[in-house]
């Protein structure tokens, strides 16, 4: 109870505020994880797109040319 006190001073506020802030760090645990999730999957998309305009046939030869030309 007496760490309790002390971090209720150096925080301004009373239990109640300990409290508080508690119950909102434990109310919005969960949209940090879905937020990664929507990222995730946007940057799968976004990979898989990008995969199929890279191996298409004019992208690739392009890229090919390029590549063949700095090598010699």
């Amino acid at each position: 109870m007496r760490v309790r006190s002390l971090i209720a001073r150096l925080w301004g506020a009373g239990l109640r505020g300990i409290v508080a802030r508690r119950r909102r760090v434990a109310a919005d645990a969960g949209m940090n994880t879905a937020e990664y999730a929507v990222g995730t999957m946007a940057a799968v998309a976004f990979a898989g797109v990008l995969l199929k305009v890279v191996t298409s046939g004019s992208i690739f030869r392009a890229l090919t040319g390029i590549i063949e030309g700095a090598l010699k």
